[in-house]
C-alpha cells in the first residue's frame, strides 16, 4: 500500500485531513446541528413519488438550469426574487465554493470573523485563496465599527460574515451586514444557514441595489434535508451568472432537483417544527444555567456552552452513555445541537450526571 507520501499530492495539501465531524451510530446524536425531527411521512410519499417519475429519465441529464427549482426557490424566499437571482448546488459549502471559484483565487483574499465556521478556511485552501480570520468581539459578538475597520485594514476580495454564527449561535445585525458592503468593493458573502432559527432579519431584505451582496441559504437544517444536499444562495442576477461559469456541467442531478421541489412544496409543514427546536434551544440554555454553566446567546438550533474544565473529558463520558455533541475546539465549551423533547431531555439528564 501506498500513502499520500508516495504520490505527486499538491504540495500545500501535504499534511492536510479530510474535513468531518465524527459519524457514530448512538442513540442521541446532536453534534451536527442537524434537524432530528426527520420527514413528515405526508412529505416522504411526495418525494419518492416524485424521484419514481424521475428514474424513467435518468438515461439522460438533468437540467442544467433548473429554473423550476430556482422559481421554487425564490417564491420561498419573497422580498421580490426572480428565479434569476437564485442558483443552487450540493449543498451550502458547494456555493461557497463556487463563489471562492468565481472570485476568490491567488489573486484576491477573503477574510472572516473566527470562531466560525470551520469550513472557510477550507475552501480557501482548495481554491488557493489567502484567507485571514480575526477573532471576534467580547461573547463573539460584532459590532458595525468594527468589521467596517477589520476590512477596510486588509482589503480583502471576499469577506464573509455567518449569521446566525457556527459555532457560537451569534446572530449579526442588518447594521453590521451594512456597514460590511460599505466597508470595501468585494463581495460579501452572508451565510445564513440558520436564517429560519433567528430573531434577526434577514439580510436578503438588503439585496436590492447591492450586485456584490450574495445570501447562501441551506435546506439541511430547518428542513431537515441535510442528505439530500440542497444549498443555495440568492444575489443579483450578475453574481448568479458568475456562479453559473464555474459550476461544473448538470452538477444538480435529477434526483436532487425532484427531491427538492417537493420538499419546497411543502415548506409550511416541515417549517412547524422550527418553534419546537427553538424551545428545546432556550430550554437547554435556562437548564444548563441552572447547572452552574454558561450558555452564550444563540439564534441558531445549538448551544454553545462554556464551564467545563475538561470539555473532551465530558464528551466522552456522554458518548459513553450514548449522546453524542460536538466539541468545536473553543477551550472549555461544547457545543450541543437542540433535538427532540426526549433527545434533549436525555441529553441534559446525562449531562447533570457527569458533572455530579
Amino acid at each position: 500500500m501506498t500513502d499520500l507520501n508516495d504520490i505527486p499530492l499538491r504540495p500545500d495539501l501535504r499534511g492536510q485531513l479530510p474535513y468531518g465531524a465524527p459519524q457514530i451510530n448512538v442513540p442521541v446524536a446532536l453534534n451536527v446541528n442537524e434537524n432530528t425531527f426527520g420527514i413528515p411521512e405526508v412529505v416522504a410519499v411526495e418525494i419518492i413519488q416524485r424521484l419514481a417519475a424521475e428514474v424513467i429519465g435518468l438515461n439522460r441529464y438533468p437540467d442544467r438550469e433548473f429554473m423550476q427549482l430556482r422559481g421554487k426557490l425564490a417564491d420561498y424566499l419573497g422580498f421580490g426574487l426572480i428565479p434569476e437571482q437564485l442558483w443552487a448546488a450540493n449543498g451550502s459549502n458547494e456555493i461557497l465554493m463556487q463563489a471562492f471559484q468565481a472570485f476568490g483565487g491567488p489573486a484576491s483574499s477573503a477574510i472572516s470573523f473566527g470562531p466560525t465556521y470551520s469550513m472557510y478556511p477550507n475552501i480557501a485552501r482548495i481554491s488557493l485563496t489567502p484567507y485571514r480570520e480575526y477573532e471576534r468581539e467580547a461573547n463573539f459578538e460584532l459590532s458595525a465599527d468594527y468589521v467596517a475597520q477589520r476590512i477596510r485594514d486588509s482589503k480583502p476580495g471576499i469577506v464573509l460574515l455567518c449569521s446566525p454564527n457556527n459555532p457560537t449561535g451569534t446572530p449579526i445585525s442588518l447594521e453590521v451586514i451594512e456597514a460590511a458592503y460599505q466597508a470595501f468593493d468585494g463581495i460579501l458573502i452572508v451565510d445564513e444557514a440558520y436564517a429560519e432559527f433567528s430573531e434577526e432579519e434577514s439580510a436578503l431584505s438588503l439585496l436590492s441595489g447591492r450586485p456584490r451582496l450574495m445570501i447562501s441559504r441551506t435546506m439541511s437544517k430547518a428542513f431537515a434535508f441535510a442528505g439530500a444536499r440542497v444549498g443555495y444562495v440568492a444575489a443579483d442576477a450578475s453574481a448568479i451568472d458568475a456562479l453559473r461559469i464555474v459550476r461544473l456541467p448538470y452538477h444538480l442531478s435529477s434526483l436532487t432537483q425532484a427531491a427538492a421541489l417537493a420538499a419546497l412544496s411543502f415548506s409550511e409543514l416541515l417549517l412547524e417544527n422550527v418553534a419546537q427546536i427553538k424551545g428545546q434551544r432556550d430550554r437547554i440554555v435556562r437548564q444548563v444555567t441552572g447547572m452552574g454553566l454558561r450558555a452564550y446567546r444563540s439564534d441558531s438550533n445549538f448551544v454553545l456552552v462554556e464551564g467545563f474544565k475538561d470539555p473532551n473529558g465530558v464528551f466522552e463520558r456522554l458518548l459513553e452513555r450514548g449522546v453524542l455533541i460536538r466539541n468545536v475546539g473553543i477551550p472549555n465549551t461544547l457545543r450541543f445541537t437542540a433535538g427532540t423533547e426526549s433527545e434533549t431531555t436525555k441529553l441534559l439528564a446525562e449531562l447533570a450526571l457527569v458533572l455530579d
